[in-house]
């Protein structure tokens, strides 16, 4: 690739927004644009394109980019003019695709996914240690794996220790059946793991014996095996390792991102391998106090019930949690509404104040785990995300008029509350019912800043004049925006080493990029390839790298989840052999190797 065309898709992108190159000119050109505008105003119909406004001619024809049918720009004569909006003829609208949206009121749903694997509840897992010195004459679970049941026995013992123990007890109970010694008797006796009922067998008896069975305090499955028949075991050595699986942990990873949406106490919805299909529930438990610094995840653990034994510790798991967010970013839970839960033990949720059942702790208002429950009329206003256009710190949209007879479009800065899924909370500038354009408002505002008239992404804020007294520039980010999709096809028919594919995805991006500018050129040379090889090293690298790039400048402004995937072994003979690319998902499928090896690499991180 010509080391020119890579420096100019560094810089040039950074600077100006290709799809539609506006931008301040200076000298002669900026004369000329001055100069101009007047005798467009004047102009009853100007002809553009509806992919690339900054077409703009006086009679109708075909767009020197595209090719395509120009169509009428609108009324630039009007009394407007100067202010930031359109006015357009109903065909013009219709052709340029225009669409708006009711601004509503709504609790909007959104879906968080995790990943993760089962382990045993720990709290479950009970060590079985010796309590004196011992022979193991015989060992009834002599395998691990094995399941056991409360009261059944796990190895014949021989003791001298034992023994003498039984007599101390036998002689106490004779004297005093209810005397102190025979109490700390007892008591000595069941500290050594001896259960009620072989304590009453040995007064019964009235004989102490050198050989004893041990039984299961637990039931379970045998996890560990530390002894094997004839082994010879001090005090306080370990024997058996039991689980009881009933109940599990679902260790889930949580990217940074998703955290303000999780709470504890929710409800998650897991699938494993081993079930295509059933559905298995759980309750957010824990939150681990730290973030993991290189995956940017934290670790979030979920209560399982697992009374029928199908789930295994181990096993992969895939998560949902369903949300539905309120206004200022908390989560709207009406089935919570005036319950308490167990600070500990989320399974415990009451209808008023109380005790936990499991561990005796003081249950606590759902309202303090961050849940909310609101009447309907106290929704928050959310539109579209496709509706808003980003400038840097401010947030702008297009709203159709109401009382303009020809379709009407001004522009609006609004302040946005956090983002759910595909939509935004608006906490300022918009009202209920107002219908925002969601496809098309990128074209308008183009077209206001062609007929040189003030548009929303390029007018100043009060600070803005002050500090720089000069117009914002469309970024890149509406590039990006506009073709990532067809990105994301480019990268998984790579992966699936099929170049023809990978060639249409391209086409699809030249037309929406047009045939002039850094992008543009370096499409025009992956164009120009004619085998698999040549388009991913260094041309999808580089495309690559300027997405990247891109997307961290601005995550909220794209819809979706995006990944940043990377694959050590792209290059050969680099200092550095490794390469990144992006994908909407997080299965990996290396676009670099395509099947030769198709999940080499690993996700660096979640972008948003």
């Amino acid at each position: 690739m010509k080391k020119s065309t890579i420096i100019l898709l560094a810089g040039s992108l950074a600077a100006v927004g290709i799809a539609f190159y506006i931008g301040r000119r200076t000298g002669p050109d900026a004369q000329h644009l001055s100069e101009s505008a007047p005798a467009i105003a004047e102009e009853s119909t100007t002809w553009t394109c509806s992919m690339h406004p900054q077409i703009q001619v006086p009679d109708p024809g075909d767009c020197p980019i595209c090719g395509m049918d120009l169509i009428p720009a609108g009324d630039a004569g009007s009394g407007e003019s100067r202010s930031a909006s359109l006015h357009m003829s109903a065909t013009a609208r219709e052709l340029a695709d225009i669409r708006t949206t009711l601004v509503r009121r709504d609790f909007p749903e959104m879906q968080i996914s995790l990943v993760g694997r089962l382990e045993y509840d720990q709290t479950r897992v009970q060590s079985l240690s010796a309590r004196f010195p011992a022979r193991i004459e015989q060992l009834f679970v002599n395998y691990r794996g094995a399941p056991v049941k409360q009261g059944e026995h796990l190895a014949r013992i021989f003791s001298p220790e034992l023994s003498s123990a039984q007599q101390e007890l036998l002689l106490a109970y004779k004297a005093d059946p209810e005397g102190s010694l025979t109490r700390a008797s007892r008591e000595k006796l069941r500290l050594w793991d001896l259960m009620p009922s072989q304590i009453e067998g040995i007064i019964q008896s009235g004989e102490p014996s050198d050989e004893f069975e041990l039984l299961a305090p637990t039931s379970g499955v045998v996890i560990e095996k530390q002894v094997n028949e004839g082994d010879y075991v001090e005090k306080g050595q370990p024997l058996l390792t039991i689980a009881d699986l009933s109940k599990l942990w679902l260790m889930l990873d949580a990217y940074e991102s998703d955290l303000p949406w999780l709470r504890y106490g929710q409800t998650v919805n897991f699938t494993v391998q081993a079930f295509p299909g059933q559905v298995f529930t759980g309750r957010i438990a824990l939150f681990e106090p730290e973030l993991d610094r290189q995956s940017r995840t934290v670790r979030i653990r979920v209560n399982v019930d697992n009374v029928q034994g199908e789930l295994k510790p181990g096993m992969f798991a895939k998560g949902i949690v369903d949300v539905k967010v309120a206004e200022g970013g908390r989560v709207h839970a009406p089935d919570l509404a005036g319950k308490w839960i167990s600070p500990m033990h989320p399974e415990i949720v009451k209808d008023g104040p109380g005790s936990c059942d499991v561990c005796g702790m003081d249950l606590v208002p759902a309202e303090t785990m961050g849940y909310v429950e609101l009447p309907q009329g106290e929704a928050p206003l959310v539109i579209p995300t496709s509706a808003v256009l980003r400038t840097g710190k401010r947030a702008v949209v297009y709203v159709e008029s109401e009382t303009s007879e020809d379709p009407t479009f001004e522009g609006r800065e609004i302040t946005l509350g956090p983002r759910a899924g595909n939509v935004f909370l608006v906490e300022a500038g918009l009202e209920e019912n107002a219908r925002v354009v969601t496809n098309g408002a990128f074209k308008i505002d183009s077209a206001l800043q062609i007929q040189a008239r003030p548009s929303m992404m390029s007018m100043e804020s009060s600070r803005e004049h002050e500090e720089m007294n000069m117009p914002t520039v469309q970024s890149q980010v509406e590039l990006a925006k506009t073709v990532i999709d067809d990105y994301f096809r480019l990268q998984d028919a790579m992966a699936k080493d099929d170049y023809e594919s990978s060639r249409a995805a391209l086409m699809v991006m030249m037309e929406k990029t047009g045939h002039h500018g850094p992008l543009p050129d370096l499409i025009h040379e992956m164009l120009a390839t004619t085998s698999m090889e040549e388009l991913r090293r260094p041309l999808f690298d580089t495309m690559s790298q300027w997405f990247i790039a891109t997307v961290k400048e601005d995550p909220a402004a794209f819809e979706g989840s995006i990944f940043q995937m990377s694959c050590p072994m792209v290059y050969r003979g680099r200092n550095d052999n490794s390469a990144d690319w992006l994908q909407n998902h997080d299965e990996l499928l290396n676009p670099f190797w395509g099947s030769m090896m198709l999940h080499c690499g690993a996700t660096k991180e979640k972008l948003r």
